[in-house]
């Protein structure tokens, strides 16, 4: 059967109305959510055009048995930023990537996501990024894991102390409706100055106030808001939470928290644990955390991961590589292979007082590694030593070691956001 491909722009008013609608019933179907009732409908819409998204999809044909607005796969993307620990570079973000039970292994995902990757090298974007549900998937499309999390227990009983920290300025009670431009400003300072960081959706902003979840499908009444002041009585970082309630669950669950500093994010910490009726304090955290170092007992604190948050695909290697941080002099031939053709070739990357210049080349390639593998070295969250153990970089020693003591180093990545 030959399906009707098409690509939706939303902010295009000539666009029937129904088939938006079609489009988010068929996300939601993908990734188990309810059904999306009526409020549901047009906050996702309005979401799409804030960003202006673009929306890939395959349709039954009109005539086919079950034919309707809802399609049988979908992949939407949008414009953002990346910050690469020396610059924020153009993003292409990708995610509401579903194929329906009935349409799958059909090559409708592969088709989707090539076309929507041809799109983003035509016009110019260097890099892609998406989160995964399933991690055996987009390896193939040149995607590498890039930043990680952990998910963080915290006992915050009789046992949880801290061992030199002293909490510092000011907390403010809120509830979220009342936080106002707060979060999206400290984000954007955060984001500013922390490596791995990707730039928020409009799905951000009813979030954060407490107005929609879509994982609940409706507004988040439980969820509290907390800010914390520094010593000029400015907002200095916030956290948004859950209490599991005043019953036999004395859980609180952390849904997003940010703080400009480490003594302000470890002071955060020390207000969520003195929560009253509060046992336990969970969240998705930075992996390389201060919070067991600075506690008496960090035996307190159970992690579990590191768990791969964002992962990313280079679209443009000269530009790509030119635009995040080196760590030592060197010049060395890669050789990458890229199954869609966007990043294949062999490519001089000469190092000089941390910046890189890039180039084409004819020369062999001194080191090879599949598109998939450079997305994973090009934050350093993993070193290029681990990745030659593994067989996902290959060639000359003397290379090898020049490459990793230009490529490897700098803060950990970490990324506030999903998508």
């Amino acid at each position: 059967m030959e399906l009707d491909f098409r690509t939706l722009d939303p902010n295009d008013k000539s666009i029937d109305h129904d088939l938006l609608v079609g489009y988010v019933i068929a996300v939601n179907r993908g990734f188990h959510l309810s059904r999306p009732d009526e409020r549901a409908q047009e906050i996702w819409i309005d979401q799409v055009r804030g960003d202006g998204a673009r929306l890939h999809g395959a349709w039954l044909p009109p005539d086919a048995y079950g034919a309707s607005n809802v399609p049988v796969a979908t992949v939407a993307s949008w414009p953002g930023e990346l910050n690469t620990g020396s610059q924020l570079l153009p993003l292409h973000m990708i995610s509401d990537v579903t194929v329906s039970p009935a349409s799958r292994r059909q090559g409708l995902a592969s088709r989707l996501i090539s076309q929507d990757l041809a799109t983003a090298v035509s016009e110019g974007i260097p890099i892609a990024a998406l989160t995964v549900s399933e991690g055996s998937i987009y390896r193939r499309f040149g995607f590498g894991p890039a930043t990680f999390k952990s998910k963080y227990e915290v006992d915050v009983t009789a046992q949880f102390e801290f061992e030199e920290f002293t909490s510092s300025g000011r907390f403010v009670h809120l509830e979220p409706a009342e936080l106002g431009d707060v979060p999206d400003e400290l984000f954007a300072r955060w984001h500013a100055t922390h490596r791995g960081s990707v730039s928020r959706s409009q799905a951000y902003a009813p979030f954060t106030r407490g107005e929609w979840s879509w994982d609940e499908q409706g507004p988040e009444p439980k969820m509290r808001a907390v800010v914390h002041l520094d010593a000029d009585d400015q907002p200095h970082g916030y956290a948004l939470y859950a209490h599991g309630g005043w019953g036999n669950d004395h859980t609180v669950t952390v849904r997003d928290m940010l703080s400009l500093t480490p003594e302000g994010h470890l002071a955060l910490w020390d207000f969520l644990a003195g929560i009253d009726l509060t046992d336990r304090v969970v969240a998705n955290t930075f992996v390389d955390n201060p919070l067991p170092w600075a506690l008496v007992d960090n035996r307190c604190v159970s992690s579990k991961g590191p768990i791969d948050s964002i992962w990313l695909r280079v679209l443009d290697v000269v530009t790509a590589l030119e635009a995040r941080p080196w760590y030592a002099d060197g010049d060395v031939v890669l050789g990458i292979s890229d199954r869609l053709g966007h990043a294949e070739g062999n490519w001089r990357v000469v190092t000089r007082e941390g910046r890189a210049t890039v180039s084409r080349t004819e020369d062999a390639a001194q080191l090879s590694m599949a598109v998939s593998a450079l997305g994973s070295l090009y934050l350093s969250s993993v070193t290029t030593d681990i990745m030659v153990q593994t067989g996902r970089v290959t060639g000359d020693h003397d290379a090898i070691a020049s490459f990793a003591g230009m490529c490897d180093g700098g803060p950990t990545p970490y990324s506030q956001t999903t998508f």
